[in-house]
């Protein structure tokens, strides 16, 4: 599911606000721990860019549902 939005300047990229996520709980802070232990997680990178690397480690249907919650909660922070 690709979401439209209006690239801002002054917000975080989407892979530097995701491993910052790690001390939270549920399966955002799973994937967020997943991301931070990953030297080829794309922590400068777009939504697309986690989606891109999600698919490559072949994830589970949790995982793709936590990327959706963390877009969405990056969106609104």
């Amino acid at each position: 599911m690709a979401t439209a939005y209006i690239e801002d300047a002054d917000r975080q990229p989407f892979g530097a606000w995701l491993v910052k996520q790690t001390g939270a709980r549920g399966f955002v802070a799973q994937l967020a721990d997943s991301a931070a232990k990953d030297r080829t997680f794309p922590r400068q990178g777009t939504v697309e860019d986690a989606r891109k690397w999600l698919q490559a480690q072949r994830a589970s249907g949790d995982d793709w549902e936590a990327l959706d919650d963390a877009e969405s909660a990056w969106l609104a922070s």
